[in-house]
């Protein structure tokens, strides 16, 4: 964790329990939509691998048969603000060529990184992309885009917990809280 800047929860925005009700209800939509058509989820590293795990375990109890495939991608580094470039750091193992895709990802903030996505499974062939967010925040987007399935709106903070990170740190978290970066503390005999 940064030394100039020390992270600190300021909240808990869903509790475990908010969490599992509303995935439950996520699963069936997704499932309504899709009945039992062979599918391909491709989760966004590393948010998304909690929601991931949980929510393809719901659409399995919906009778969703899924292959499960990974990208990493990133334009956060270690700071709480996007860079504004998203850069690819691992690509799929498998061909999504033909096939029906759910892009998971754990937060759709600026939307760089969701329509980056997007786009290179429909480069991929990918005969349609739908995408499920765990997060969204609409007053931070850049560009315009939207998710076809959304866990929970939240304002503007910076979330971690249940995969989302700061610094790699909080993605154990069961919750997700608001997390809020302040000066050290001043110790005894610093001057101030």
């Amino acid at each position: 964790m940064s030394a100039t800047l020390q992270p600190r929860l300021t909240g808990v925005l869903f509790s475990a329990d908010q969490i599992r009700q509303r995935l439950t209800i996520l699963a069936a939509e997704i499932a309504r939509d899709y009945g039992h058509t062979d599918l391909i989820a491709v989760a966004v590293l590393k948010g998304s691998f909690i929601f991931l795990a949980d929510l393809a375990r719901l659409l399995s109890d919906h009778g969703v048969h899924l292959k499960i495939d990974f990208m990493e991608l990133s334009s956060y580094g270690s700071g709480t603000t996007t860079s504004g470039r998203v850069t690819l750091r691992q690509d799929l193992a498998d061909s999504v060529a033909h096939h029906p895709v759910l892009l998971i990802d754990d937060i759709l903030d600026t939307g760089l990184t969701l329509q980056t996505a997007q786009r290179l499974l429909l480069e991929k062939g990918a005969s349609e992309v739908r995408t499920c967010v765990l997060l969204d925040k609409p007053s931070r987007r850049q560009v315009p885009t939207t998710a076809h399935y959304v866990g929970f709106h939240i304002p503007d903070v910076f979330a971690v917990g249940y995969g989302l990170d700061y610094d790699n740190h909080y993605r154990h978290l069961p919750y997700i809280a608001s997390l809020a970066l302040s000066p050290p503390a001043a110790t005894e005999g610093t001057a101030p």
